[in-house]
């Protein structure tokens, strides 16, 4: 389920980016203006979001392929699941890190 959530939340952001990018050639100056709104705390606190979405979608996505291809794949997802956590947690944590410093950096 949380794999059909993260996919649904990922479409709708490159929804959202394909239609402000979009936006530059109507006009540069609302682009602009669009862009600005972006920058702040609650957008800050969105990107971190989207980061743990694609992260797990993309590592939950190698287990479902492992599962779906891997003649051992079914024997082994719930140890697979518990991979994907583990590796979403040690790559998840530097990522806040990094987001961390650079909303910081605008905000602060």
């Amino acid at each position: 389920m949380l794999h059909r959530i993260t996919g649904t939340t990922i479409f709708f952001f490159l929804f959202v980016h394909v239609l402000d990018t979009a936006l530059v050639r109507v006009s540069p100056q609302a682009y602009n203006e669009v862009v600005e709104t972006y920058k702040t705390p609650i957008i800050g606190l969105m990107e971190i979001g989207l980061v743990a979405a694609l992260l797990y979608h993309a590592l939950n996505g190698v287990r479902i392929i492992l599962i779906d291809f891997w003649w051992k794949g079914p024997r082994y997802q719930r140890q697979m699941l518990w991979g994907v956590a583990a590796v979403w947690l040690l790559v998840m944590v530097p990522s806040l890190v990094i987001i961390g410093m650079h909303m910081a950096e605008r905000f602060l």
